[in-house]
């Protein structure tokens, strides 16, 4: 499957930014699905998950209550909804299909996926 991530962007802390994940698989609704980002200098960490079915979700700490990951799977794409917005939110942003994934499960670990996204960059300025 092929990942297109896109709606990053220049923005001022508090703002909002929503990102898109179109995958070109008509079995989207197969894959768990995630956003992971790369701040410069920094290791590519988990941002948020979302399972199969939609239903069930997991956040990085320090995005809860900020962040929201949906998908619609008729459409093939993940979305990430990001609030109030901070600079040390600032980072590539990568989405990530996993194959053969249980319907009500998310992985947080890079490596538990199979397809990555080009990323999109996302950059909050104070």
């Amino acid at each position: 499957v092929q990942l297109q991530a896109s709606g990053g962007g220049l923005v001022q802390d508090g703002d909002s930014l929503s990102l898109s994940c179109a995958a070109s698989s008509g079995t989207f609704r197969n894959y768990a699905m995630g956003w992971f980002r790369q701040a410069p200098g920094k290791e590519r960490e988990f941002v948020t998950a979302i399972s199969r079915n939609g239903r069930i979700t997991d956040y990085k700490d320090t995005v809860k209550g900020r962040f929201t990951i949906s998908r619609d799977n008729a459409k093939n794409t993940v979305y990430l909804q990001m609030n109030s917005l901070k600079p040390e939110d600032t980072a590539v942003y990568y989405c990530a299909a996993k194959a053969g994934a249980l319907a009500t499960y998310i992985y947080t670990l890079g490596p538990s996926y199979d397809y990555w996204g080009q990323g999109t960059q996302v950059t909050v300025s104070s």
